[in-house]
């Protein structure tokens, strides 16, 4: 404790790196709000920048974009439903819903203290528990990885608006999108229709540009002219919810942070499984289950706690095990292995300094985060949401379709975008949520392929079973799954024979 005060100092007090955390912070709201640049985009952007510079200082500035992109997702997912973010697309169900009814402000405010708070949590958490939780999440082979995606595709069907049969329906249709592309262990073309461009899968970001943003705008132009009027989002008279209101979601917050951390340590598991996670739990615990998908602040509060939470888990097995906990954080090995260190228990016997600067360099984070995005990120986007209807729906577009084109400088991406554009207005009007076919083309690739790693090495499906983590993830999966129509049918066979 006493080497990290120390750490903690030494970089408060110093100016190039308090300068660079500043910086990192100032472009991940930058990169994070845009629609279509992702956090993990935003650092492979920037990674060139850190040739030239000392170890610490590069951490303190690619640290300060990772934990300001992944809150500043939250932002386009608030106000344009567009997640910046993968771990946003479960804040864009609340909080867009709580923006079309004019409580943009209160939205955002909600979805900053959650993630400060999270962040907090995930960073106490690394800083005591990372040899405990790096160590358990060791345990995790392919059949637990496999049963971990499952779990996290049956509760985004579950949590999203719309029953849950329709739910799994989208969610299958993103599998088979998931898949799309050479496939890894035999490099088998698969649903590329001859294309070259198809050859490397279609890419996350123009399919959730297309399915959250361009279908929400078409959805806004189909309808009537006072309808689209109301359905763009306003700010609202009131910005920042009182502490009458913030103190009902601590229990929330706590709940979803802890659950953040630990998911984040769990290697490929990400953020998308643990804002379902957190989403589906506060969903089942909560006394109006029914308040979920209309403008509930716990619907945005959980998501973003758990979101932000999950950056100090993912940098626990980073650090302790050499294994990134995302993409994002394969980025962060990037840097490490390019200032000649490998990452993993040695570097804390190698290097404890540079541990120390990791820690503060999330703490300073945090903190610059928090002043930024009050003093300038919520007035700027007052004045955003204060344009005309027809301004602010051709910017988005236009951000939309630049997002898309901006991830390989390619126009295929941009009809891509287009495409799923039209699917996810389709879905709008069937009912259908599109929520289920983003995470399924997200977790579909990394279900198949630990499902195929599996089958290779154990040749038996019943090594699932065999397994006690993984037969407890498919257990609590079916009980999700199966739990709400038991119940319905015991419900009505109960009506049935009441007099």
């Amino acid at each position: 404790m006493t080497d990290l005060m120390t750490g903690l100092a030494a970089a408060a007090t110093d100016p190039t790196l308090l300068m660079l955390s500043f910086i990192g912070v100032m472009l991940g709201l930058v990169f994070g709000a845009l629609p279509g640049i992702s956090s993990t985009m935003a650092l492979a952007v920037l990674l060139p920048f850190t040739y030239g510079m000392e170890t610490p200082a590069a951490m303190m500035l690619m640290l300060g974009v990772f934990f300001a992109s992944v809150y500043a997702g939250s932002i386009s997912a608030i106000l344009l439903r567009i997640p910046g973010t993968p771990g946003a697309m479960i804040t864009l169900i609340d909080g867009n819903a709580m923006a079309k009814q004019g409580r943009a402000g209160e939205a955002m405010a909600f979805a900053l203290v959650a993630s400060l708070f999270g962040g907090v949590i995930g960073w106490i958490i690394m800083v005591t528990l990372a040899p405990v939780i790096a160590t358990y999440a060791l345990r995790f082979g392919s059949p637990e990885y496999a049963a971990v995606v499952f779990f996290g595709l049956v509760l985004v069907a579950y949590a999203s608006s719309g029953d849950t049969l329709r739910g799994l329906a989208a969610g299958a249709i993103g599998l088979l999108i998931g898949v799309v592309g050479r496939d890894r262990i035999t490099d088998v073309p698969r649903f590329t229709f001859g294309t070259a461009e198809l050859q490397a899968g279609i890419d996350f970001i123009p399919l959730v540009i297309g399915i959250f943003g361009i279908a929400e705008v078409l959805s806004l132009l189909a309808r009537r002219r006072a309808d689209a009027v109301a359905g763009v989002p306003t700010m609202g008279q009131r910005s920042w919810p009182g502490w009458r209101a913030l103190v009902p979601e601590i229990p929330t917050a706590l709940r979803s942070s802890g659950i953040g951390a630990f998911v984040g340590a769990i290697p490929a598991a990400g953020s998308a499984v643990a804002v379902a996670l957190a989403y589906s739990i506060e969903k089942r615990l909560s006394k109006h289950p029914q308040r979920f998908g209309t403008g509930t602040p716990k619907g945005v509060v959980a998501p973003e706690a758990a979101n932000n939470a999950c950056v100090g888990g993912s940098l626990i097995p980073m650090m302790t095990l050499g294994i990134p906990g995302d993409s994002i954080t394969a980025v962060l090995i990037a840097v490490l292995l390019l200032h000649g260190l490998r990452p993993g228990p040695g570097l804390f016997e190698s290097q404890p300094e540079l541990i120390v600067t990791i820690y503060a360099a999330i703490f300073i984070a945090i903190i610059f985060t928090g002043l930024l995005a009050a003093t300038v990120g919520l007035p700027l986007f007052r004045r955003v949401l204060a344009l005309p209807q027809r301004v602010l729906l051709t910017g988005v577009l236009l951000l939309c379709l630049l997002g898309a084109f901006a991830v390989r400088n390619s126009i295929f991406d941009v009809w891509l975008a287009v495409f799923f554009g039209g699917v996810g207005f389709v879905f709008m009007r069937l009912g259908i949520p599109v929520l289920p076919l983003a995470f399924g083309a997200i977790l579909g690739p990394i279900l198949e392929e630990n499902l195929r790693r599996t089958l290779l090495i154990h040749r038996d499906w019943m090594v699932f079973v065999e397994r006690p983590i993984s037969l407890t993830l498919i257990i609590i999966s079916f009980i999700v799954l199966l739990g709400p129509p038991l119940a319905t049918m015991l419900t009505r066979a109960a009506q049935r024979k009441t007099p």
